[in-house]
Parts: C-alpha cells; structure tokens; sequence
C-alpha cells in the first residue's frame, strides 16, 4: 500500500487511473478543482481517499493541500502529476495570453505541487515522483504551439530534476502518452491515429507505475513513428507539417 498524490483525479486520465490504484489498495490524496468528482470518488472509498480540491494553478490553494497532506499523512511514497490543458493556436489570431494560461496550468501547476510534494517525498522509503507529459514533445505538431511548448518545458524539467534528486534517491518518471480518449480530445477536430480508450491508458501506466522506469510511453507503433519523423531532415519535417496543417485546418472549416 502507497500513499499516492494525484492531481487532476477528476476526469480524463487521472480519474481512470484513480480507480486502478484505489481497486490496488493504495491511498490517495485526489486534487483537482471539480471538487464533486472528488467527493463522489471518496463516497465509493472512504477508507482510502484523502480530499485535497483546488486550483493548481493557485500557489497558495496548492501550499494549502501540501499542509493538508502533511497533516493526515507526514509522507507520500508517490506524486503523480497530471493536472493540464490544452488548447489550440490560431496564428492568424495569435494571443500571447492563451500561452501564459496554458504555461500556467500545465507547467507552473507541476511545479508549485513539486515544491509542496518534495519534503513529504523525502520522507518515504522508496519515493517517485511522477509527471504526465505528451508525445507531442517528440514532434512538433500544427497548432500546438502553445501546449506543445508546455509540455516540452515539462519535459525538461522532469529530465533534470531526474538527475538533481538521484542523490537523494527520489525517482523520477515521465509518462508520455500519445491520443488518449478523454473529454479534452473529444474537442479535437482532426484525425487522432492509435487513440487508446482512457481505461487502456490508466492501466497501462498502473502496471509500470512499481518498476519506476525514467518515462512511459505509448502507444508503442505511434510513438515508434513520431521518433521516425523526428529524425528526418528539418525540411521533410516542414513539409510533413504543412500537409498535416492543411488537413487540420480543412476539417476545421467543414
């Protein structure tokens, strides 16, 4: 039994994987702002869930559930970390503040919870700190400037603290998934190859979750072809792009 702290535990992922590692034994702190989702999880597990709501975004809302963890529990053996968002650019209406929202709830969300997570990691015997990323950051992909660019960026960030907590005996893992079924992508307006059913995807990162691997990626043939692509000259690349931008944007208008 772990002691898990999962964030954006109320749709999508992160509530499919709430249900895997609660119907495993594990106890779970679940934040994330639709404090509903989370009161109904707890209902279905009173003994294991531990109500941690918020905005993630919000420094102080996030010290708030730091202090609250440490209250209850004094130490968490895992943090998962997969609170965001995505939306999507148009550069004929570029909006600066549409990178700042998606920077906010994608990269600086992760690193108000990491401040607040990383005491209590140190507390336990085996600790891991996990961080829920995108394939996008293999290739860059019309229209995801802005989410791309946040997770890129979250991308780094868990790569080096990778190296700054190995003394320490933190882990530190990378989940990279490629089109997941969610809410968020059933907005999306263009083709979505490999698309995994969110049940797939949870349990696919549950079953790695103990082996603390540096990143798990899937689907396996589709992060296969983004590696591909992502070594061919920048020109094929360009190419490649405009094509899949024309496709996109001709979906979008009919």
């Amino acid at each position: 039994m772990k002691r898990i702290w999962l964030t954006g535990a109320s749709s999508g992922i992160g509530a499919a994987l709430a249900e895997v590692l609660l119907h495993q034994g594990h106890h779970l702190a679940v934040s994330a702002r639709n404090a509903t989702a989370l009161h109904a999880l707890a209902e279905r597990f009173p003994q294991q869930v531990l109500l941690a709501p918020g905005d993630l975004s919000d420094a102080e809302q996030v010290k708030a559930i730091g202090e609250r963890i440490t209250e209850q529990w004094g130490v968490l053996d895992t943090v998962i970390l997969n609170a965001g968002t995505c939306e999507y650019v148009d550069t004929r209406h570029f909006e600066a503040a549409m990178i700042e929202r998606v920077m906010r709830a994608n990269l600086f969300s992760a690193s108000y919870c990491i401040e607040a997570a990383l005491p209590l990691l140190r507390q336990s015997a085996q600790p891991h700190l996990v961080g829920v990323g995108s394939s996008v950051t293999y290739l860059p992909l019309p229209r995801a400037e802005a989410y791309g660019a946040s997770k890129a960026a979250m991308r780094y960030l868990f790569e080096t603290l990778r190296i700054d907590l190995a003394a320490e005996g933190i882990a530190v893992t990378l989940v990279s998934p490629g089109f997941v079924d969610t809410p968020l992508t059933q907005k999306n307006d263009f083709p979505m190859p490999m698309r995994w059913p969110v049940e797939k995807a949870a349990r696919h990162i549950a079953e790695r979750l103990d082996k603390r691997p540096y990143e798990i990626a899937f689907p396996g043939p589709f992060i296969a072809t983004l590696l591909l692509l992502a070594h061919l000259p920048k020109g094929l690349q360009l190419a490649i792009g405009k094509r899949m931008a024309r496709t996109s944007n001709a979906e979008s208008n009919a």
